[in-house]
C-alpha cells in the first residue's frame, strides 16, 4: 500500500497541488486490562485482578468490539497486532488463540504479521510460551524494569531478578528469539553503576530490542501523590542516559526512537507504525484507535470505556465508545509531529502530505523556526531532529501547537 502523497493534476478533475489523504499501514491494538498488582508509577488503564478473571467473557467482548469497528477498515491489511495491558500474560494461551482466530477471520492479516504479547516475568509459567507461539504470538515484550531486587521492591513489581532471567530463558527454550526487554533508569537512589549493571544483565540475555526509558512521576499515580525519596535530579538522569546510550550503541543496538533500541532488522513494527502516524484499531477497555479515511478526508480518533466491567457490558454497542474525535486540520500538524519527532529517521514533507491530507505549507514556517533554533535539520529532503533537538523534544513539538 502506498504511503506517498498523490498530487493530482487536471486529468483527474482536481485542482493542481491538491493533496489526497492516503490511508497508511494499519495495526491492531488489543488491551487486556488486568494485572496482579497496580505498580505505583503506572498510569496505564490497568486494574488489579480480584478472584478468578473473566477471560472467556472478555474475549467475547473483544470480538464484539472488533465487529463494531470493522466498517472503519474494510479491505485494509493489518500489519501488526499488539496485546498490551495490564498484564496480557495473565490470559491463557487458549484465550489469545481464540481472539486471533476470530480476528483473522474478520481482517486481512499480512503474511509477515508481527504479533507481540506484553509479559510480566512474575506471571510467566513453564509450558505457556510454546502455546503462545502456537497461537501466533511471535514477539514477546518483557516488563523487567530493573535487575536490582531492592529497586524492584520499591517499584512494586511482583518478580525478582532471578524470575526475570528465568522467564526470558523459558521463552527462548520455547523458540522465541525476537523479544524486547523494558528497562527504566533514574530510579530512586540509582547510581550510574547500577544502571550500567542493568544493561549488562540485559545484554547477557541477548534481546533483539531494548526499551530504555526514564522513570517519570505521572499524574494519577501513587508515586505522583507520594514521590519516593532519592529520585535523581536532571543532571544525574542525563548522565545515566548518555552513558547507557553509549553502552547500547557499543553492544549493537541502534537508537531509532527516543527510548527504543534494536538490533538490525528488529525494530518494533507496531510501535514504528504509531510513530510514523500510521493507523490502528484500538480494541478493549480504554483502548484508543486512530483511523484515516481517504474518502472523507479526515482522521478519526476513537476510544473505548476504561472500566473492564462497563466495557464488557456494552461491547459491540455505541455505548461502549468513550468518544469519537475528528482531528481538525489545524491540530493535525501538532499530532503528526508529536509522533514523528520521536524517531531519529525524521520524515519527508511528502509523507506529511499523505498522512494528513494537508499541503506542506502548513508546516514550512514552523520547520524553519525549529531549524533556526538548531533543533531540526533538513537532510536531502528529510527533516530530522538534531542531537540538540533530541534533548529538547518537548520544546520542538510545542512549536507546532495551534
Amino acid at each position: 500500500m502506498s504511503t506517498h502523497a498523490h498530487l493530482h493534476d487536471d486529468a483527474c478533475g482536481c485542482t493542481p497541488g491538491e493533496v489526497q489523504l492516503v490511508p497508511p499501514p494499519l495495526a491492531l491494538y488489543v488491551h487486556l486490562p488486568w494485572c496482579v498488582r497496580k505498580c505505583p508509577y503506572c498510569d496505564f488503564n490497568s486494574h488489579a485482578g480480584k478472584g478468578e478473571l473473566p477471560f472467556d467473557a472478555y474475549i467475547d467482548a473483544l470480538i464484539r468490539d472488533l465487529d463494531q469497528d470493522l466498517p472503519l477498515v474494510w479491505g485494509r491489511v493489518v500489519s501488526s497486532v499488539f496485546f498490551g495491558g495490564g498484564t496480557p500474560s495473565l490470559f491463557p494461551p487458549e484465550a489469545i488463540d481464540r481472539f486471533l482466530q476470530a480476528a483473522s477471520a474478520r481482517l486481512r492479516f499480512a503474511p509477515n504479521l508481527e504479533v507481540t504479547l506484553e509479559t510480566n516475568p512474575g506471571t510467566a509459567e513453564h509450558g505457556r510460551f510454546d502455546r503462545y507461539r502456537a497461537a501466533g504470538v511471535n514477539r514477546i515484550s518483557f516488563g523487567i524494569q530493573t535487575f536490582n531486587d531492592d529497586a524492584l521492591k520499591r517499584l512494586g513489581r511482583i518478580h525478582d531478578s532471578s524470575e526475570a532471567e528465568r522467564a526470558v530463558k523459558l521463552a527462548q527454550d520455547a523458540g522465541y528469539s525476537n523479544f524486547n526487554i523494558d528497562l527504566m533508569y533514574a530510579l530512586p537512589e540509582q547510581t550510574l553503576a547500577q544502571a550500567e549493571h542493568d544493561l549488562e544483565r540485559a545484554f547477557a540475555l541477548q534481546p533483539t530490542h531494548i526499551s530504555h526509558y526514564q522513570l517519570t512521576l505521572e499524574p494519577n499515580t501513587v508515586f505522583f501523590a507520594r514521590p519516593p525519596q532519592g529520585i535523581p535530579d536532571e543532571d544525574h538522569a542525563w548522565d545515566i542516559q548518555e552513558h547507557c546510550q553509549a553502552m547500547l550503541a557499543q553492544a549493537g543496538y541502534g537508537h531509532y526512537e527516543v527510548s527504543a533500541y534494536a538490533r538490525e532488522g528488529y525494530q518494533c513494527a507496531h510501535n514504528l507504525n504509531y510513530w510514523r502516524f500510521g493507523d490502528y484499531l484500538g480494541i478493549g477497555a480504554g483502548a484508543h484507535g486512530k483511523i484515516s479515511s481517504g474518502a472523507e478526508q479526515h482522521v478519526l480518533r476513537r476510544w473505548k470505556h476504561k472500566h473492564p466491567q462497563t466495557f464488557m457490558n456494552t461491547a459491540g454497542t455505541p455505548a461502549s465508545i468513550g468518544g469519537d474525535d475528528v482531528i481538525s486540520p489545524d491540530r493535525l500538524p501538532f499530532e503528526y509531529m508529536l509522533n514523528l519527532l520521536r524517531l531519529h529517521e525524521g520524515f519527508s514533507l511528502r509523507d506529511f502530505e499523505s498522512r494528513t491530507g494537508l499541503p506542506r505549507s502548513f508546516l514550512q514556517s514552523t520547520l524553519d523556526k525549529a531549524a533556526a533554533c538548531g533543533w531540526l535539520a533538513n537532510r536531502n529532503g528529510n527533516w530530522a531532529p538534531t542531537d540538540l533537538g533530541r534533548r529538547f523534544t518537548n520544546d520542538v513539538v510545542e512549536l507546532f501547537i495551534p
